[in-house]
Formats: C-alpha cells, sequence, structure tokens
C-alpha cells in the first residue's frame, strides 16, 4: 500500500506547476512515504487536485478533450476533415477492439478511478486531518470516481466496478451490470454532496463543490429514468445563486463564468484549452460541421452565430465548433467547461415532461431558447413533441461537448432512427464501444459486446 501513496505523491511531484494552479498551496517537494501523504491538509490536498492536472495534461486523452471530439464523431456533430484512421472508425461506427483510442477511452478513466481509490483509503485512514478539509477531500475523491464511471458506463455498457487499489483483486473483476455501475455512481455522488462545501474549495471554479456532485447526479438520474430525483436535484443547482444563465453566450466559455458549475483548466504552457487549440481555424478548420448539425439551428437561433465557426477558403466555406474562441496564447481566458448551469434546465425540463409536468416542462425549455433568441414553445404542445423539443435543445446547446448527442440518442433509443440514415452500414450494436482487445488479453473474466465478437 505504500508505494500507492508514493505514486501519488510522485505523480503530484511530476505537475508540480499544475497543482499550484488548483490550490493554493506549494505542493510537496519530494516523495512522501504513506504514512506522510495524508497526515497534513497540505500534503492530502496535493494528493487529491493531482488527478485534475493530470486529466488535463495532455490533448488525445479521456478528459483533454477525447470523449467530446469522440462523441461528436459517433453521432452526428463534427468529422476530421480528412482520412485519419483512428478516428474513422468512430465517425464510421466500426471500431476496431485494437483501436488507439478505444483503448485510451478504457485505460485513462481507470487511472483516475485507481486515484481517487487510493485517496478514498488514505484519507478514510487519516486521523489527524482538519475535519472539513477532510470532508471536502473524500467528497472530490468520490466525485471523480463517480465521473470515470459514468462515462465508461455510457461508452462500454457493463465495465468492471473498482473500488479498491488491490491489482490483484481489479485485473479479475468481471464486467458489472449496468444498474449496477449506476448504483454506485449515484452512491458516490449522493455522499459527496452530504461531505463537499458549497463554495468551490480553490480560488477558482476547477475544483468541484455541492453543486458540481448536485449536477452530476442529477443528469445519473435522469439517465436511470428516476424522473422525481432528477427533477430535485436539478432544482437544486438551478436555485443556487452562484449560477445564472449569460446573455451573451460568447462569454460561456470563459474562465470561472457565472454559467460554469464545473471546468477543467489546461497545465500546457500556451494553451488555453485543448478544444479551442484542436477547434479553431488555423487556417481552415481541421474538425467540420456536418450538415445534419448545421441544419438543426432554427432561424436567427444566436446559439449559431454566436457559436459557430465560419472559415471562407478559396473554393469552400467550412463550419466548426466556435464555443471555445482562443486557439493558442500565454494569457489564460479559457478554461475547459465539463458541467455547466444551461443543462440543469435541459436536465430539469425532461424529467418534467417524463412526469406529465408539461407546463413547467416548457417553461424551463423556453428559458434556454429565449436566451437564444428564439420563440416559446407552442402552449398546446403534447408530452411527445415536447421530449422531441428537448432532444432538439439538447443538440443545438450543448453539441461538442463531452458526447452528450451520443448519449442521448443511445438512452432515448433514437439512435437507429437518427443515425442509421446518414451513417454507411450503421449497426444497433455500434451504440457501444468494443472492450479494447489488451483489457481482454490481461482479464480473462472480460467478455466482448455484441457486435465486435
Amino acid at each position: 500500500m505504500k508505494s500507492i501513496y508514493v505514486i501519488i505523491i510522485g505523480l503530484c511531484v511530476c505537475v508540480a506547476t499544475s497543482c499550484n494552479k488548483y490550490v493554493d498551496i506549494a505542493p510537496p517537494k519530494n516523495e512522501l512515504p504513506s504514512e506522510k501523504v495524508f497526515a497534513s491538509d497540505k500534503t492530502s490536498t496535493a494528493a487529491v487536485v493531482a488527478m485534475y492536472s493530470n486529466m488535463m495534461a495532455l490533448n488525445y486523452q479521456f478528459a483533454g478533450m477525447l470523449v467530446s471530439f469522440i462523441g461528436a464523431m459517433s453521432a452526428d456533430e463534427f468529422y476530421y476533415f480528412s482520412s485519419f484512421p483512428a478516428f474513422d472508425e468512430f465517425r464510421n461506427n466500426a471500431i476496431l477492439p485494437s483501436g488507439r483510442f478505444a483503448t485510451s477511452l478504457w485505460d485513462e478513466p481507470y487511472s483516475f478511478i485507481y486515484h481517487a481509490n487510493a485517496c478514498i483509503e488514505g484519507l478514510q485512514a487519516s486521523t489527524t486531518l482538519t475535519e472539513k478539509v477532510k470532508n471536502q477531500l473524500l467528497g472530490e475523491a468520490k466525485f471523480v470516481r463517480a465521473f470515470c464511471n459514468f462515462y465508461l458506463v455510457n461508452m462500454y455498457g457493463k465495465v468492471p466496478l473498482i473500488t479498491g487499489t488491490d491489482y490483484k483483486v481489479n485485473g479479475v473483476l468481471p464486467r458489472t451490470p449496468v444498474a449496477d455501475v449506476y448504483k454506485a455512481i449515484t452512491d458516490d455522488l449522493v455522499d459527496a454532496v452530504k461531505l463537499m462545501q458549497e463554495d468551490y474549495p480553490s480560488a477558482e471554479r476547477i475544483r468541484p463543490n455541492k453543486a458540481a456532485a448536485n449536477a452530476l447526479l442529477a443528469r445519473a438520474y435522469l439517465y436511470t429514468e428516476k424522473w422525481d430525483l432528477a427533477e430535485q436535484t436539478a432544482s437544486k443547482v438551478i436555485d443556487d445563486s452562484k449560477y445564472h444563465l449569460l446573455k451573451d453566450l460568447n462569454k460561456v466559455f470563459l474562465k470561472n463564468s457565472e454559467e460554469t458549475i464545473w471546468q477543467l483548466q489546461v497545465v500546457s504552457p500556451g494553451r488555453n484549452t485543448w478544444e479551442g487549440n484542436l477547434l479553431v481555424a488555423a487556417p481552415t478548420p481541421l474538425y467540420r460541421l456536418t450538415p445534419e448539425l448545421r441544419g438543426a439551428f432554427e432561424p436567427g437561433d444566436l446559439r449559431y452565430t454566436s457559436w459557430v465557426g465560419v472559415a471562407v477558403g478559396t473554393t469552400t466555406t467550412n463550419y466548426y465548433p466556435f464555443k471555445y474562441k482562443v486557439r493558442v496564447g500565454a494569457d489564460v481566458t479559457e478554461y475547459s467547461m465539463v458541467l455547466r448551469f444551461a443543462e440543469q434546465f435541459l436536465i430539469r425540463a425532461e424529467a418534467r415532461a417524463q412526469q406529465n409536468k408539461l407546463d413547467d416542462a416548457r417553461a424551463d425549455l423556453d428559458t434556454i431558447r429565449h436566451r437564444a433568441l428564439l420563440p416559446s414553445l407552442p402552449t398546446n404542445i403534447n408530452k411527445a413533441a415536447l421530449l422531441l423539443a428537448v432532444e432538439q435543445e439538447r443538440r443545438v446547446e450543448l453539441f461538442s461537448e463531452w458526447g452528450h448527442r451520443w448519449f442521448d440518442l443511445k438512452r432515448t433509443k433514437r439512435a437507429d432512427a437518427v443515425l442509421g440514415p446518414v451513417k454507411q452500414g450503421w449497426k444497433s450494436t455500434a451504440v457501444l464501444f468494443p472492450v479494447p482487445a489488451t483489457a481482454l488479453l490481461t482479464n480473462t473474466n472480460l467478455d466482448q459486446n455484441e457486435g465486435y465478437k
């Protein structure tokens, strides 16, 4: 066990500069033995916040834009302009179990889960920490574990549920049923809500607080069709005075904007966000919006004029996601948005519609539509039409963010109807990614998803 904690602090030492950006303390200068790591508030905090720095250390990794980009290409949002086999697999929904990104999307969340588990074990065993700090850090570690499990279960379906640090046990775990994974996610988030503080534990909104845990919990309840709990939990976030919908859409993705519930900060010099670094045209966009997404915006939608970039070439005009405005620059004005306020209205609208609270659901959607300068929905709209309106608003509000469109089509069982007509060779089994070949080789208790055997 000692080696686990030494590794954690070693990671924090490796990213000492980035740890400083997450906490207002200096990280430890040297590796510490296990009995010292969780002996003080300072070193315990450094061990926990290292997770966020490591999440954003590189671009093409799980939290460093990969989920957003792979989700967008797997759905119908944008594509890489040229042939690139590692991306073509997702655009064509023909993913190889040996593929580079399918493996990264499995391995990297599990590395963060391992880190979170080690922190949880160390924090729970410690008797020398300030109670407030200990609770906050425990809440953060459980939040990160739930966050990673949420994406794993939505990408792969059944996945091993790892709650400890014994590699001999972890290495042979079978895949856990989806319902049990979601129970673990919601249990972790309920604990996190109880443990974490209302205020942000850092000077900026780059470490999660109670509202972040509630925001992710509301989403988990929505995905598991616990409509009443989704409505109640989203309402807690919506009623929090720290958050507001911004009228100026160009300010939504600025660092620490009032629409931010949780952001991640890139720790690479010269970069604001990995999304902006890769999406903003230079001189032509590498990632281009599909005609389907461009055509989904209603005339006059402010989200189109604010969040869709236009690159006019000599022979073609190309369109690209432009929520982030900065490609490179030492002056950091943007952070990567992970959880934001607008989603909570969309969660509550869908949950209310499913409970036949149609007027309340319509009011939530109209809040989002009015911000985009669109008219109100018809007052006589029925439930089926209202749920399609929810899908529409989620599509144009959350495009290119964290795989929302891809996950929405899967959880509402709309993937075949929507993607079948626009994806050549589409198969229903493509809604799940393949378990990586490397995982199957090292753990014989795993089995492969249908369609990849």
